[in-house]
């Protein structure tokens, strides 16, 4: 069966939209690493599915490249926004995840801004597999833990050229103080308004940047005291603005683009 889709980017955090409104979603686990799959599929760190939704202009579903479903992605949220603003002529708009109503907006400058969400410490919200205090693990480097809809975990330091993420992220990622596994951020600190952020994505290995996980480590680094509310998060692909107050909610601003627009002959 033929499966439509759109391909964009965010400073080259690379993603699908399928937009399955007035239609049965298409989309399963087996579908979704199909299509993922670099060599014989389409590839991208995470696909978005646009479906009907009541209180919305739609509702969001996300995949990773390996099959394995997420609740936040702010790549892929912000891409979606982008074509459905554009269809709908106007420069703000309103979509559901299962983190809830996200509002998104289009700035001066042509960036697409979204409301992410509060921030989540707990340690049973993240999840971790037991009761912790989530601002300094007990792991070697005493990272800190949050999530935005999914498990991030955060380690600071002072060079970060110096760190084999190849090798250590897949170790975090897979350790048994997180059920669900783990995104894992290394975050260089250049000043208080600037961070430099490497990452191993939870199901997707080594990306050039990603949206959830921005907001993730300049949270991390909000709460320890480390950075200003507002940040310049710089990753392989380019730069992000993170703001937060420390009590509401997670505002992600930055550019996407659409790559190419496309047909997939057979995905199952």
């Amino acid at each position: 069966m033929p499966l439509s889709f759109h391909k964009m980017h965010a400073n080259g955090d690379d993603f699908v939209v399928v937009d399955a409104r007035n239609s049965a979603d298409p989309v399963t686990s087996a579908i979704a690493r199909r299509m993922g799959d670099r060599n014989c599929g389409v590839g991208f760190n995470q696909l978005a599915v646009l479906l009907d939704c009541d209180d919305a202009a739609a509702r969001l579903v996300f995949w990773n490249a390996d099959g394995s479903p997420l609740d936040a992605c702010g790549s892929a949220t912000r891409g979606a926004a982008d074509r459905l603003m554009r269809e709908a002529n106007s420069t703000s708009i309103v979509l559901r995840t299962n983190r809830g109503l996200l509002t998104c907006e289009r700035t001066s400058t042509g960036a697409i801004s979204v409301n992410m969400g509060a921030p989540l410490f707990g340690w049973s919200d993240i999840p971790l597999a037991q009761e912790l205090d989530t601002a300094v693990l007990p792991l070697d480097g005493g990272p800190s833990a949050c999530s935005m809809g999914n498990p991030h975990c955060t380690y600071f330091v002072d060079d970060l050229a110096a760190i084999d993420i190849a090798t250590i992220g897949p170790t975090i990622e897979n350790n048994p103080l997180f059920p669900l596994k783990t995104n894992v951020h290394f975050v260089q600190i250049i000043d208080r308004k600037h961070i430099r952020l490497r990452i191993w994505e939870r199901g997707g290995g080594i990306p050039l940047g990603s949206g959830s996980c921005c907001c993730g480590a300049a949270v991390n680094g909000i709460r320890r005291g480390l950075l200003d509310d507002s940040v310049e998060v710089e990753c392989d692909g380019g730069t992000v603005t993170v703001q937060w107050d420390g009590i509401g909610s997670v505002f992600l601003t930055g550019p996407v683009e659409a790559i190419f627009s496309g047909t997939m002959r057979t995905v199952y």
